[in-house]
């Protein structure tokens, strides 16, 4: 049987929320270099969001999002990179300004593991 890794974040309530992650084939920690993506959930808070100000999020598809998140919950992750304990969100602008709305404490992301050169690429 696969270890199971368990991880706690806070939430807003200060109160912790415990998330499981698989660790790789190879026994790997999931998040440790060398690993695939993992899905996690995430607070929000922890999430840094560098580009959110040069775009604007459509209100409609926000809204949209919102209504099927609280029916049938969040279908696809957020990809988030992690750099040395930092993560960084720059896509599914529209799922986290719902989440954001919904007052929802956490989101579910796809999280790799990337170097501070992949986080400069990224910020280009």
């Amino acid at each position: 049987m696969a270890n199971l890794f368990i991880l706690n974040f806070p939430t807003c309530s200060s109160s912790l929320r415990r998330v499981s992650a698989l660790p790789s084939s190879n026994g790997a920690h999931p998040l440790s270099a060398g690993s695939g993506p993992v899905i996690l959930e995430l607070p929000l808070e922890k999430i840094r969001r560098p580009l959110m100000r040069t775009r604007a999020n459509d209100p409609d598809k926000v809204k949209d999002l919102m209504d099927s998140i609280q029916e049938i919950g969040l279908q696809v992750p957020i990809d988030v990179l992690e750099v040395d304990g930092v993560y960084y969100g720059f896509s599914g602008c529209h799922r986290y300004e719902a989440h954001q709305c919904l007052r929802l404490p956490t989101i579910r992301c796809k999280i790799r593991r990337g170097t501070k050169e992949t986080l400069r690429h990224h910020l280009r």
